[in-house]
């Protein structure tokens, strides 16, 4: 931390029953009362400075003077910015005394010359007055400081009004801002999100380093994370938003990472709500970076399950869940189980999340339409039909990974939620169809939480199961399913013979398959074993014309014989093929 120290001479003040004079030989003749303490100064070194001091005196002495009036009248400085030590070190400097100045008190004094019009114009062409020598050391040495810069915004908290009149607030902030974006070079950007997740053991050895005139710029920022952890709401907010629209480039992440540290230390217990806490959770929320996992999805879930519990407004739950329905794919199901206040609704809050998986679906939909935009775009001499009828087909048709991979987290969820006496056929329903049906490539998930789901809910209306089960593909699932679904008498009768229906279809197809391949194998056995054999006596022929035309070959032999090979194995498998596909759109 870095000082500076004006005057020479020693501290002569001291205290005698509550008041504070100035060891000298001269009487004293002005006495400045601050809060509940009385200085007994002089008027020559105290007005020389002072420009408020210098009137206020001047309008004492045009008052008419009486009887009552010859003592010496006391002058109340109400309201001073600083209070007593500040007061006490602007005294000191315009008796010449040394004074030391620090981040920790600049603010402080800095207000109270302010106060006292401690400037140029006392006296013009005269030494530098303590203003203008406070605003060298800011501009000098607290601002070009990280740490200097953090702890003298911090100390602007006991002056708000006062450090937002005179810039140091703002100030303070560009220049916290501009520590933090001072160097974008790799090597920086990993050492800087490694220090982020550092611990305090480790901040206390850093601060005690730094403290003794040690460490470099990019250590001083390693840990701005955990350094803005400790500025109140609206100093934090400040900081933030000065350090996401600077100019230089800021990774989102690591703005993320830094909103991560000061959740975890204002938002420790969620079981408290407090208006504190709302406030908190609302300012990280809203400060969260619009770029996709800038912050884990395991954060944004907790957050949106302290949403419930602290009962934060509706559109800061909404932009939540957004954020978190973006990277859906990165959850997990214990994560999703987010549970609502109310205790006599359901258990959890499967609204959100319902909500989180049609915006995980929407933005892969997106996705693959810009991609297919891009493609049709470059090639231009594809046909636009051809485009939109490929475009049909893949969405239709092909399901993402990550949509196969949400598919299966909704399924297993579906499994917990299932056991809510309260949940809904229709909020169970919502939420499994949200899903796009090519996604999910085996239904036995889904089947084991609608069997889970009508165990519990065995009072159902029969309208109701059917709903329910109508979501079911029978096709989609194993054969261990099946056989399990076709004893469940919780189903409806109809799934049941579709089972059924399923398995016998599947039991035709598999024998016509065996055969028609049997069938297969023993033609392509023939046909090869025919062709060999004239393969052979053609060769003995070309053997005796390479004789004859004096050892030349026009054709390679194998090649011509591979030609010549029968095609009615091809035409076969096609048959096969055909047979199978029938047998499918029957079922």
């Amino acid at each position: 931390m870095k000082y500076m120290e004006l005057g020479f001479r020693p501290d002569t003040f001291y205290t005698v029953e509550a008041v504070r004079s100035v060891s000298s030989d001269l009487l004293n003749d002005l006495i400045i009362q601050v809060k509940s303490t009385k200085y007994l100064l002089h008027k020559f070194p105290m007005l020389s400075k002072c420009l408020r001091l210098k009137n206020l005196v001047s309008s004492q002495s045009q008052e008419t003077e009486t009887e009552t009036s010859q003592e010496q009248k006391v002058i109340q400085l109400v309201d001073f910015p600083g209070e007593t030590e500040a007061f006490e070190l602007c005294a000191k400097f315009c008796y010449g005394i040394t004074i030391t100045l620090c981040a920790h008190n600049v603010v402080a004094v800095r207000c109270a010359a302010e106060y006292l019009g401690m400037t140029e114009e006392v006296e013009p062409g005269e030494t530098e007055n303590l203003v203008q020598r406070l605003e060298l050391f800011l501009s000098s040495c607290v601002f070009t400081s990280w740490r200097d810069s953090l702890v003298t915004l911090q100390t602007t908290k006991v002056l708000p009004l006062w450090s937002e009149d005179l810039g140091i607030t703002n100030r303070c902030v560009e220049a916290i801002a501009n520590g933090v974006t001072l160097s974008n070079g790799e090597d920086f950007s990993s050492q800087l999100e490694t220090g982020l997740l550092r611990n305090r053991s480790m901040r206390r050895r850093r601060d005690e380093i730094l403290c003794n005139g040690g460490g470099s710029k990019a250590e001083n920022t390693r840990w701005w994370g955990e350094d803005l952890a400790d500025l109140g709401l609206d100093l934090y907010r400040r900081t933030i938003m000065a350090i996401k629209s600077s100019n230089r480039n800021v990774s989102p992440r690591l703005i993320g990472n830094a909103l991560r540290i000061y959740a975890s230390k204002w938002l420790q217990r969620t079981e408290e709500c407090s208006p504190e806490s709302k406030l908190v959770l609302e300012l990280v929320i809203s400060l969260l970076p619009a770029e996709k996992s800038s912050v884990p999805c395991s954060f944004l879930l907790q957050l949106l399950r302290m949403t419930n519990v602290m009962n934060v407004s509706q559109s800061s739950k909404m932009d939540l869940a957004a954020k978190a329905g973006n990277q859906l794919d990165k959850a997990t199901v214990s994560e999703l189980l987010i549970p609502l206040a109310d205790k006599s609704d359901m258990l959890y809050d499967v609204v959100v999340v319902t909500m989180m998986v049609k915006q995980f679906v929407s933005q892969i939909k997106s996705e693959r339409r810009r991609t297919q935009h891009r493609r049709s775009r470059s090639e231009e001499n594809i046909n636009l039909d051809e485009i939109q009828e490929v475009g049909r087909s893949l969405s239709s048709s092909s399901s993402s990974p990550l949509l196969a991979k949400v598919a299966k987290l909704v399924d297993s969820y579906l499994q917990e939620i299932a056991k809510d006496v309260n949940l809904t056929v229709s909020t169970f329903v919502e939420l499994a169809e949200s899903i796009p049906e090519c996604s999910r490539i085996c239904h036995d998930d889904l089947y084991k939480a609608i069997d889970i789901y009508l165990q519990v809910h065995q009072k159902i209306e029969k309208c109701e199961r059917k709903r329910l089960c109508r979501i079911l593909d029978c096709k989609k699932l194993t054969v261990e399913a099946s056989k399990s679904a076709a004893q469940n008498q919780l189903l409806p009768l109809r799934v049941i013979v579709q089972i059924l229906f399923v398995e016998q279809a599947r039991a035709t197809i598999a024998t016509t398959t065996n055969n028609i391949i049997t069938n297969e194998t023993a033609v392509l056995r023939r046909s090869f074993t025919t062709r060999r054999e004239e393969v052979q006596e053609e060769e003995e022929e070309e053997r005796d014309e390479i004789k004859t035309n004096g050892g030349f070959q026009s054709t390679p032999s194998r090649f011509m014989a591979f030609c010549a090979i029968p095609r009615q194995p091809k035409k076969m498998l096609c048959k096969l093929l055909s047979i199978s596909r029938s047998l499918s759109q029957r079922i």
